[in-house]
């Protein structure tokens, strides 16, 4: 038997938790004037080596890369944001007179990298850029976005943590001073975080395995080697946030792992007991050179991403659960003739915008009645020889227990009667209890 490739996965009863997601995902989006954007999944592979470093883990372990039939080397995307970026330059959106211009995206991502709880191989991500700003309120408003998404799923016990690389000038001077630090203590630290020194040594402040090495307790903060303007950035997104309520904590080892990012850096961190030590959700941060980077015009930029399926184990943990698909109307049929009728009736109905089904392998009246119950319908349409003949079917409310013969072609107006009715009578009750 042919089976799936080690680290993907078959959505099937987690299906619900992606739909709620998207649908909150979508909302929220809304709310902040932000329009979705959908890009190839694969591109270059210049494009990845240019945006995300050369030496980024991401470039150098993770990427799947092939080459096309006319020689092309090609990767399949790792992550959103330089996609985007090649698109904005591409299509010329930052002529958009609209600005700044807000984009969000879902879809699969592709990284080479061992399977483990929250994380695979393919994974669906989740992000949203903005470009063409460079106010540190940009960056507050898309942390307060970030927030708004988990608060639509009333995720709990979210933090956002936030630092500051600074400009370019700031992170140089940085780097410098970093690595001063570091090079005594480098037979200390791991294999991977030696290497790095040379070729991304911000990468070593934010490794798990010598996070708790005193070299690394003890490193220079970023925030200590800020320029004043770049400082002054950073303290304007703190009032920001304070504005917003939005409850933050400023983290000195905060650094990010791609190459493009300048000024803010932040990640929602969820309680350790729904993810384990690794409990970011969410990261992203200020990029103002990566449009020029790739060859496009000078436009300051901001974003960041979730990975679903993280999200997803978090929600678990946290006791939320997709509504249930439900259906209004299941048909029970008798005999070939009134199956006839019974197509016409259920063609008209979901035209109108009511949900139904209907049993097509001729099963016993029992048999019907249960895959009713297994399809939560709210209704069951009972439609054989007689009714045809009369004109009529019997139509029963499943949650009132209540059964009536309604004509064929009052059967869609009743349906809707008797939906609207009870909408409108839950939100009566809404109103009364003075909820919205």
């Amino acid at each position: 038997m042919i089976q799936k490739m080690k680290g993907t996965y078959d959505i099937t009863r987690d299906i619900g938790f992606y739909l709620e997601i998207e649908k909150a995902i979508r909302k929220v989006s809304r709310l902040y004037n932000v329009e979705e954007i959908r890009t190839p999944h694969f591109e270059s592979r210049e494009l990845f080596h240019r945006s995300v470093g050369e030496n980024s883990d991401i470039v150098t372990k993770e990427t799947y890369d092939f080459e096309d039939r006319g020689g092309r080397v090609n990767t399949l995307r790792p992550e959103g944001t330089a996609g985007i970026v090649r698109a904005l330059i591409e299509n010329k959106l930052y002529a958009d007179p609209r600005t700044p211009i807000k984009r969000y995206y879902v879809g699969s991502m592709f990284r080479y990298e061992r399977p483990q709880k929250g994380r695979f191989r393919e994974f669906r991500q989740f992000g949203a850029e903005s470009f063409g700003s460079k106010h540190p309120s940009q960056d507050a408003e898309m942390i307060d976005y970030a927030m708004n998404i988990l608060r639509a799923l009333k995720l709990k016990n979210v933090r956002v943590h936030i630092n500051s690389l600074g400009g370019e000038a700031s992170k140089k001077t940085y780097k410098e001073a970093l690595k001063a630090h570091l090079e005594p203590h480098l037979d200390t630290l791991c294999q991977e975080c030696q290497t790095r020194y040379e070729t991304n040594p911000l990468r070593i402040l934010d490794c798990k395995k010598d996070k708790d090495k005193e070299a690394i307790k003890t490193a220079p903060r970023t925030l200590d080697y800020l320029t004043k303007e770049d400082a002054a950035h950073f303290e304007a997104l703190k009032s920001y946030l304070e504005a917003m309520k939005v409850d933050y904590k400023v983290d000195h080892s905060l650094v990010r792992g791609l190459d493009y990012y300048t000024h803010t850096v932040f990640e929602l961190q969820v309680s350790e007991d729904l993810l384990g030590q690794q409990n970011a959700i969410c990261g992203g941060g200020r990029y103002d050179t990566l449009v020029e980077d790739l060859d496009g015009p000078p436009t300051p930029a901001v974003g960041f991403a979730f990975g679903l399926e993280r999200l997803i184990v978090a929600l678990k943990e946290n006791g939320f659960e997709p509504l249930s698909p439900s259906l209004h109307t299941y048909f029970i049929i008798m005999g070939d003739t009134a199956r006839v009728k019974a197509m016409s009736l259920m063609h008209r109905l979901r035209t109108g915008g009511i949900t139904c089904d209907a049993d097509f392998t001729e099963r016993s009246m029992k048999a019907q009645f249960k895959q009713s119950a297994h399809q939560n319908a709210r209704f069951v349409v009972i439609i054989g020889e007689d009714e045809v003949a009369n004109g009529t079917v019997n139509l029963k409310d499943q949650r009132e227990g209540i059964e009536t013969s309604v004509p064929m072609n009052a059967l869609y107006g009743t349906l809707m009667e008797r939906l609207t009715r009870n909408t409108n009578a839950g939100c009566k009750d809404c109103k009364e209890k003075g909820e919205s």
